[in-house]
Parts: C-alpha cells; sequence; structure tokens
C-alpha cells in the first residue's frame, strides 16, 4: 500500500536477533527507511533484499518481530543490543506498528542491555518503558547544527532543534545519552555548546561518503571531503567538546 508516496509492506521474516559487528547484536524491525538520508550507508541493504524502488521510498514491516524475538532470546547468550543497525527503529512508521516498542518491551522483560539509534523524537513516547531497563543507552544523530545543511542531506527528518530537545528531556529523566556526528557534515562544531548537559559522550565519524557525491557537487560542499577539512574539524570539535566537558571519542 501506499502512504504518502511510501510503498509500505507487511512482511514475515525468519530472524530478528542478530550477531553485529558494532555491539553483541542487532534488531532491525524494518527494511528501509522513510527518513532516506542522502548519505545513508544502509542502502546497500537493495543488494540483499530484491527491492527495486529508490532508497527512502519504501519499508518492509517486520510484523512478527517480537513473538520471534520471545523465542530467540531464550536460545542465545544475554549481550548489548543495538537498535537499530540498517533502519531507523522510530521512523514514522513505528507510529503505527510500535515494532520497536514491542521488542523493547521483550529486551527488558529478560534483562538485556541495549543501546538505541535514532534521529526521531518519536522515542519520547516509550519514555516509560525505557525507564525500565537497568542498562540502557539512547543515541540522536546529529551531523549538523545548520537547519539549511541538515535540509540537504536529511530533508526528510526531523529538525536539529526536535532532536537536541528530545536529548534533554530523556537525559533529564536519568536515562544515558549520546549523539553521534555520523557523517560529520559543515557547521557541525556548533552543536557543542547546544549538547552541554544533555548527554554523557559523543561520538564523531566520517562514515561511507559515496551515496551522497553528488549532494556534495551540487551544492558546492566538495571541500567538506577533504583531508584538510577533517583535520580542522578533528581539532575544532575536540576543543569545543572539551570547553563544554563533554567526554568525546573521534572514530576518524
Amino acid at each position: 500500500m501506499h502512504v504518502n508516496s511510501m510503498i509500505i509492506k507487511e512482511i514475515y521474516t525468519k530472524t530478528i536477533l542478530s550477531k553485529s559487528k558494532v555491539s553483541d547484536y542487532t534488531i532491525n524491525p524494518y527494511i528501509g527507511c522513510e527518513h532516506g538520508c542522502t548519505y545513508c550507508y544502509a542502502r546497500f541493504m537493495k543488494r540483499y533484499t530484491g527491492h527495486r524502488e529508490r532508497w527512502g521510498t519504501f519499508v518492509d514491516a517486520k510484523i512478527n518481530a517480537a513473538k520471534l524475538l520471545q523465542h530467540e532470546i531464550k536460545k542465545k547468550k544475554v549481550g548489548r543490543v543495538w537498535i537499530s543497525g540498517v533502519c531507523d527503529p522510530y521512523q514514522p512508521i513505528e507510529q503505527k506498528y510500535k515494532l520497536t516498542r514491542r521488542c523493547l518491551a521483550m529486551l527488558s522483560k529478560h534483562g538485556w542491555p541495549v543501546t538505541i539509534q535514532t534521529k526521531s523524537p518519536l522515542v519520547e513516547r516509550d519514555l516509560e518503558l525505557l525507564e525500565t531497563f537497568s542498562d540502557i543507552e539512547v543515541g540522536l544523530t546529529i551531523t549538523t547544527a545548520d537547519e539549511g545543511i541538515r535540509k540537504i542531506f536529511e530533508p526528510n527528518c526531523p529538525s536539529i532543534k526536535d532532536r537536541i530537545e528530545t536529548l534533554e528531556k530523556l537525559h533529564s529523566a536519568s536515562l544515558r545519552t549520546y549523539v553521534i556526528i555520523a557523517p560529520l557534515l559543515p557547521k557541525a562544531e556548533g552543536l557543542m555548546r547546544k549538547l552541554s548537559g544533555k548527554v554523557d559522550r559523543v561520538l564523531i565519524d566520517k562514515m561511507n561518503y559515496r551515496y551522497a557525491d553528488w549532494v556534495y557537487k551540487k551544492y558546492g560542499l566538495e571541500y567538506a571531503k577533504t583531508s584538510n577539512f577533517f583535520l580542522r574539524k578533528r581539532t575544532e570539535l575536540a576543543e569545543a567538546l572539551e570547553k563544554e566537558e563533554i567526554p568525546y571519542q573521534l572514530l576518524f
């Protein structure tokens, strides 16, 4: 079916708790992502899923995700679960299907540690559930402090202001919060002052830029892919984070 030109399908998957190179496990309740960010590395998934639609125009909802997890969680050794690796677990479709929420409820029930990564304030909906975990951290990806830049690379994503406000609400509820600045886009340095008191740490990375080459060329931003740009930003961001006394990790 089509919702706002999105192609939404309900599917049954064979497994939901997968091994991960980033964490012990990962859960992806959806295939595809409505955010459709120009730089998204997850579009490589099309090679394996058979989708011919343009990335950002389709989402498959794994409607048996929670039921599968209920069985798999009993058979596997407890480990940290990253939600999610190749989709946003709180993209708009989650409002209807609640697959992420149902999986989180199962993980909480069994006492598994969780790391959430999203770009959406929708995560606030599940605040009471998140507070039931003994070991959880919630991160929001924010790649720049400039809305103009954000709209070029992430036109379908929530605003920077909304994401920062979400971090503040979660942090105020005594949840561990973090920001991942990846890919590092121009004017990211302006984020540090806005993040002060709202996050426990910041991760910064370049990620894979090959998907967004045309965007850099179109908007005259090719300088933001050079070695000099990243060397300069390493110094600027490190100094800004140290000034705000925010722990950080540079991954490049």
